[in-house]
């Protein structure tokens, strides 16, 4: 009976929810189809997956590293040597050079596919028949210092891959192609890998003797992003490598490269790639993942001047793998990927060879998972469809929150252990969707009870503690109550005399470009903005909602408070605005925080003693020249900042006396002479409470030499020069009453 109520309660769900997960079933077998539209639009969201998988998961990845190094003709040897493309006869003596620092294997991400002119050849030209003599003596002289002979010679002294590109135009056939490497039961033409009709290929001399010659084209995603890498490429009926497989082959010494083919369809695809004994596992079209090892610069980078002039270190080239391009951004050889735009084309051969060379780094996307995805997809569309309209809007939330957590942690775990990559788009789709349209009706009330919280607080609450409230609005109470709390008073110091000098409009600007960034900082802080009163700023944490360790956090923001305002003194400068400085206090204790007021105008505001302290601790930053003032109260809950101590005093209004203290640095960014100072400092503050004043009057003395610029320290002097004169007695607790506010 029960089962046949829900269904009568709930079946409109139950059905919407059944047909949504058949409808992202078939999208899903659909954009299997490389020619389907739904394909395309699929993929590019599979692309930003994907892309923030890969970024998130770089810390985690387990992966061993080889010497691969990238000789980069960037700007600085560009200087040195001159514009690029360079004389053979300077790549020759790079070629040398790389030879003797031992490397294993050079591979060029540089194209050489004009001969360079003879300058003997260009000399016989212009004298034609003439002094036919030296005519003879110059063709005789012209191998000798042919740049293209002299290189070539240079490239058996290690083993070298020489890049070339392949175009679609069929017009376009420059240079010769190598010999064909590979080996395959079925004919390149069968297979669906990338088909070119014409070559930009290497000059004859050099391609002759090059023991490999790999192909530098990219292969961009339909957004742009460069995620995968092309292993072979077919031309002519031929299938050509690319510039990383040949160099991992002669790294590897693989006796044999082989197309491995399985069946699809009426036809073939590609399987993988056989290096040697080992598979490499690519897609249908003969493709990798691209392993990237972080983002642009994670491999050694050496400059070619410094590789010309052997200023190199030998123990990091010695049978090192190195790739020579250019990272220059003139040079337009640079890519945009998931780890960063304005990547090097160069880096992404690297990043590839890495791969061919530990199979284990590729991310590969077997047959099986699509078949998995399909089941997978069946098996949250039913428990959501089931589940989702049973439970509040709460409720489905949080099943929400945890199919799409657990799936994933899945898709990280299988990429990070064992480079499955896992397609995400259609189960995190289905989860969303399903949530979204079976949980509308329960949103009307949410809705309402958004509005009237949005209304509320949106003017002076941090945007996140706004989203916080509106996914817990339970949490929001506008009830009156006690709290432990920070309050924070800021306050532009001689602002009367500022707003005297300024007409109406100028004052207005002047202080929008000053309360701006400083209630943005109040918000990233986590504060709560009580009011502004003139050129007064006053802000609270841990309400509305709880902010753990809310005294630090509050000081944090008067710190960071104080640096914005150093930062607009060039802006106001600009403008002929005065320049200003700002006083903070602060003051942590009970509270009473609430919607207060009256019938006719209310606000959501906090009262009490600990309030009025913080008020009057900004004051005091006046008297004592300094910036930020904070309680004992607040300092008890900073164990992360360092502080000097500034005085125990008693405020107009009450008779207990509080430790101020004024905070210096963070500790993990706290300079020696900080350090130092603060020594001697809490020296002569001991010597103070404890009335040693013939000890005390040296070591403020002293202080004072040092930094002459703190306030404070004189006023200290002053104050013990008093004390000598009259002393308080035994029964002083150390304080200082302040007569005024």
């Amino acid at each position: 009976m029960k089962l046949k109520k829900w269904f009568k309660l709930y079946r409109l769900q139950w059905i919407t929810g059944a047909v949504i997960t058949l409808l992202f079933i078939l999208f899903h077998l659909l954009a299997l189809s490389p020619a389907s539209p739904y394909g395309q639009v699929i993929k590019r969201f599979e692309g930003l997956a994907y892309d923030v998988r890969l970024k998130e998961s770089l810390v985690w990845q387990q992966r061993s590293f080889l010497p691969i190094i990238i000789v980069d003709i960037d700007e600085k040897s560009l200087i040195e040597v001159g514009r690029f493309p360079w004389s053979r006869h300077v790549m020759g003596q790079l070629q040398s050079q790389l030879a003797k620092a031992g490397v294993a294997v050079v591979a060029y991400d540089v194209l050489f596919s004009e001969p360079e002119l003879n300058p003997a050849m260009q000399v016989v030209s212009h004298l034609g028949d003439r002094k036919a003599n030296i005519v003879n003596t110059l063709e005789a002289l012209a191998p000798d210092i042919d740049a293209d002979i002299a290189f070539s010679k240079t490239l058996n002294a290690t083993d070298t891959v020489l890049g070339m590109l392949f175009e679609h135009q069929e017009d376009i056939l420059v240079g010769d192609l190598p010999e064909p490497i590979f080996a395959s039961e079925i004919q390149p033409t069968e297979l669906p890998i990338p088909d070119f009709a014409g070559h930009v290929a290497n000059v004859k001399v050099l391609q002759l003797n090059s023991p490999g010659t790999g192909f530098i084209n990219s292969a961009p995603d339909g957004d742009g992003f460069v995620r995968y890498s092309m292993l072979m490429i077919k031309h002519n009926e031929e299938a050509y490598p690319a510039l990383a497989l040949e160099a991992a082959r002669l790294y590897t010494l693989a006796d044999e490269v082989k197309i491995v083919a399985k069946p699809f369809g009426d036809g073939h695809s590609v399987q993988g790639i056989k290096l040697g004994t080992t598979l490499i596992p690519t897609d249908d079209y003969g493709r990798v993942a691209i392993p990237f090892r972080g983002p642009a610069f994670s491999f050694p980078y050496v400059s070619a001047i410094d590789v010309l002039k052997g200023e190199i270190d030998a123990k990091l080239f010695d049978q090192a793998i190195v790739f020579v391009g250019t990272s220059a951004v003139g040079h337009a050889d640079l890519r945009t990927t998931p780890v960063g735009v304005q990547y090097p084309g160069v880096e992404v051969h690297a990043n590839v060879l890495e791969g061919l060379v530990f199979p284990e780094l590729l991310p590969s996307r077997p047959d099986w998972i699509d078949g998995a995805v399909v089941l997978l997809l069946l098996l949250i569309g039913i428990v959501t469809s089931i589940v989702l309209p049973i439970l509040g809007v709460f409720g489905m939330t949080l099943v929400a929150l945890f199919i799409t957590g657990a799936f994933i942690f899945f898709s990280f775990y299988a990429w990070i252990v064992w480079r499955l990559d896992f397609p995400q788009v259609a189960v995190l789709g289905l989860t969303v969707t399903q949530t979204t349209v079976l949980g509308s009706l329960g949103f009307v009330k949410e809705h309402k009870e958004r509005v009237q919280i949005k209304s509320i607080f949106d003017q002076y609450v941090p945007p996140a503690h706004i989203a916080s409230m509106l996914e817990q609005p339970d949490q929001a109470s506008m009830e009156g109550e006690k709290r432990v709390m920070t309050v924070l008073f800021a306050d532009i110091r001689e602002f009367t005399s500022i707003s005297e000098s300024l007409d109406a409009g100028r004052l207005k600007a002047y202080l929008n470009q000053y309360f701006s960034p400083i209630t943005r900082i109040i918000f990233e802080y986590q504060g709560t903005i009580d009011k502004y009163v003139g050129d007064m700023v006053m802000a609270f944490w841990n309400a509305p909602l709880l902010v753990d360790d809310h005294p630090e956090l509050a000081v944090k923001c008067a710190m960071q408070m104080q640096v914005q305002v150093d930062a607009l003194q060039a802006q106001m400068k600009e403008q002929n605005f005065p320049p200003f400085a700002i006083g903070i206090g602060l003051n942590t204790g009970d509270m009473n925080v609430g919607d207060m007021g009256s019938e006719y105008r209310r606000a959501y505001t906090v009262l009490g003693d600990a309030v009025n302290l913080g008020s009057r601790l900004e004051g005091l930053t006046k008297f004592y020249g300094v910036g930020i003032l904070i309680s004992e109260m607040t300092f008890e809950h900073c164990p992360n900042i360092i502080f000097r101590p500034i005085d125990k005093v008693k405020v107009k209004g009450k008779n207990e006396a509080v430790t101020i203290y004024e905070p210096i640095a963070f500790k993990s960014e706290v300079s020696n002479e900080q350090l130092e100072e603060l020594e001697a400092h809490n020296i002569a503050w001991q010597l103070y409470l404890s009335q040693c004043w013939q000890e005390a009057l040296p070591a403020f003395t002293k202080l004072i030499e040092l930094q002459p610029q703190r306030k404070v320290y004189r006023l200290l002097c002053e104050r013990v020069r008093e004390m000598q004169l009259h002393p308080p007695g035994e029964n002083w607790d150390g304080s200082y009453t302040h007569k005024s506010k």
